[in-house]
């Protein structure tokens, strides 16, 4: 097997469940330099972790070594990053959201897909077993054609969450709890049901937090097969509560709440599976398993290594951010 050897850009918050993943991994995968604007974050990260420290960005794309970068830099810087690595024929592993608006989303799926390197996303909840059991049922047509899916996000964070410089704002992060906190919820509501066809849709800062994006959405939902949805997502439920994916088909219901999966059928069997891994609900936003960033680096490195597209992809994620797009401007006709 051909180890995949990357480098990090970005030693922040989101990069540690990546590090200690892709030490799990390091017969598939090796890191060959971490880059950081933080000179102090970065020697901590990687002397933490026991990766090498990268001279620059610059340097890293220029290293032959390298087949791809991960990019953990925060949302706004995402779009340079990405074409900077496209331009030097290097595969991307970007963190979410592909950047803060539709323009500069597309522009880094459109910089990957010219140069021919792929674009993944992480998304890394699609790879959580109780996830996948759910995908499964769905897409095998075993709870019959879809009549409603909904996502329910009840999440907490506290105001000092949202003091770190630029947090919540609209020129670093894009938004505020859907770009931030429920985009992965979404990313899998739109993965089962498929597309969008309208959207009813409201958005509010509570009195709870002092920040310029939204802490509150709430939208009702057509999807192009004709089944209903809903969407309420906030980050102002203290404590915090696992979130809630529901989807009911002619056969029978699903609900999935946080790791724990119930099926009802309606011939009257049940399927229970529960896998006890969190999603940081409440106030610490990383009080969760790097599981699921380990298959989802896994299989980054295979799609690689096999010239395929990852699991999920470029594309997959201009779903899911033109579907807040349409929430946050509260847009109901044809997506």
């Amino acid at each position: 097997m051909r180890k995949i050897r990357i480098a990090i850009a970005g030693a922040g918050l989101a990069a540690t469940p990546h590090a200690l993943a892709l030490n799990e991994l390091h017969d598939e995968v090796e890191v060959v330099g971490v880059v950081s604007r933080s000179r102090e974050r970065l020697e901590r990260f990687a002397g933490t972790h026991g990766f090498p420290v990268g001279e620059s960005f610059d340097a890293v794309l220029k290293d032959p070594r390298v087949d791809a970068v991960l990019v953990l830099t925060p949302p706004y810087s995402h779009l340079d990053f990405v074409e900077q690595a496209a331009a030097a024929r290097k595969h991307v592993l970007l963190e979410k959201p592909l950047d803060i608006s539709m323009p500069r989303a597309e522009r880094a799926v459109e910089a990957c897909r010219a140069a021919g390197v792929q674009l993944g996303v992480v998304f890394q909840n699609r790879f959580r077993p109780a996830v996948q059991r759910l995908a499964t049922r769905v897409k095998s047509g075993t709870l019959g054609p879809l009549a409603y899916a909904g996502v329910d996000m009840r999440w907490w964070r506290p105001q000092s969450y949202y003091d770190e410089p630029d947090r919540g704002t609209y020129a670093r992060d894009g938004g505020g709890v859907l770009m931030t906190q429920a985009i992965h919820s979404l990313d899998i509501l739109i993965w089962l049901a498929g597309d969008v066809s309208s959207v009813t849709a409201a958005t509010a800062t509570s009195v709870l937090h002092s920040m310029e994006s939204e802490d509150f959405a709430s939208a009702a939902l057509t999807f192009e097969s004709g089944a209903a949805g809903q969407v309420f997502a906030t980050t102002a439920a203290f404590p915090g509560f696992p979130e809630r994916i529901e989807v009911v088909g002619k056969r029978g219901t699903a609900v999935l709440e946080g790791g724990h999966l119930r099926v009802f059928f309606q011939d009257g069997h049940t399927d229970e599976f529960h896998d006890p891994s969190s999603s940081g609900f409440g106030a610490r936003p990383m009080d969760f398993s790097h599981t699921a960033h380990r298959e989802l680096l896994k299989d980054f490195a295979a799609a690689i290594r096999e010239d395929r597209a990852p699991q999920v992809t470029g594309d997959d994620a201009l779903r899911v951010q033109r579907l807040i797009e349409r929430i946050t401007t509260h847009t109901a006709g044809p997506q």
